[in-house]
């Protein structure tokens, strides 16, 4: 789809603010991130002074490895909130995920199929979800939060109702498996975002995909099929998911259907926070980037002061509900732009 035909169906091919108008994008969106980026430097600097073994190398590598979960997911959760959408499954795929990777791999003996049956699982229940919310027009809100209590109902089915060991060795190799100091899960989180930046940032589908969340009946008349863009996005929002429940399997070392209740919600917050607007059209990774390294500042840092675990709970929801009025503010400074 061309520039032209979505300038002339009245939709900005970019997910920059309206006010910056005739920047070059880059420029554009460094100065929609400007600010986010200096509170995360701020962030940083005053942890690393008032919070003790903060700024050590150990615990820079648990930091990292900490966030890889929210991260990951994070990269493809931007592209549904660009679209204007919005996924509370991605847990349940997580955890449903994890569960058919450690029984095929413990049923067959082979890492490889087990790895690519999880992956499959996530991806078939993710592009199950955009077929939903795209071929019915269901509300993407309603059609996930079924699929949230469905898939994970699929995960408790699949295990028998509990945790299954894992008896292949080689399947617990994926979490440890490490390279120039880095372990795996770190990796695929950075390979997930240098992918989803150049997707979003660089390529018709990114442009489209800002587009169909600025405007979908404008981006409809301009050529874009967006019944089809909505499946894909869901589906590649499974699929990645799938691949982050894999990971986490491999390091907990069983398949789990309990596992990563509420990360759904630190998912969202991590996206609202670094500049992701609720409303769609708008999206920018490395805004995301930050945002999923402040929570994981915070959340670190709260737990090497050994801050009880409720207290947690409404930090969180502090993060969370002021990342949705930062939103606001910006969608309400866009428009008087």
């Amino acid at each position: 789809m061309s520039t032209e035909k979505l300038a002339k169906a009245g939709t900005a091919p970019s997910g920059g603010a309206s006010g910056h108008a005739g920047m070059p994008k880059a420029l554009r969106t460094l100065l929609d991130t400007s600010g986010l980026i200096a509170i995360f430097i701020l962030l940083f600097i005053g942890l690393s002074v008032l919070v003790p073994d903060f700024l050590t190398g150990r615990n820079i590598v648990g930091l990292l490895l900490s966030v890889t979960l929210i991260g990951t997911i994070a990269t493809t959760m931007m592209m549904v909130l660009a679209l204007g959408e919005v996924d509370l499954s991605v847990a349940s795929i997580v955890a449903f995920a994890g569960v058919v990777a450690a029984v095929i791999t413990s049923t067959s003996g082979s890492v490889v199929i087990g790895v690519l049956g999880g992956v499959a699982a996530g991806g078939a229940v993710g592009a199950f979800n955009g077929f939903v919310v795209a071929r019915f027009g269901i509300n993407s809100l309603i059609a996930t939060l079924a699929a949230m209590e469905f898939v994970r109902g699929l995960a408790y089915i699949t295990s028998g109702g509990d945790a299954v060991m894992i008896t292949v060795p080689g399947f617990f190799e994926l979490g440890s498996a490490s390279f120039l100091g880095l372990t795996l899960p770190v990796w695929t989180m950075i390979i997930c975002f240098v992918i989803f930046g150049v997707l979003l940032n660089m390529t018709a589908f990114g442009r489209n995909v800002l587009a169909t969340g600025g405007n979908a009946e404008a981006a409809s008349l301009a050529g874009v099929n967006v019944r089809r863009l909505k499946i894909t996005v869901f589906a590649l929002q499974g699929v990645v998911a799938g691949i982050a429940g894999v990971l986490l399997t491999s390091r907990m070392g069983l398949g789990d259907p309990n596992t990563s209740l509420g990360l759904e919600l630190a998912v969202i917050s991590a996206c609202v926070l670094g500049g992701v607007s609720l409303s769609g059209g708008v999206a920018s990774i490395t805004g995301v980037l930050v945002g999923v390294l402040i929570m994981g500042c915070v959340q670190n840092a709260m737990g090497l002061l050994n801050v009880p675990t409720f207290y947690q709970y409404l930090v969180r929801g502090a993060i969370l509900l002021l990342a949705v009025m930062f939103d606001r503010w910006k969608q309400t400074r866009r428009a008087k732009a």
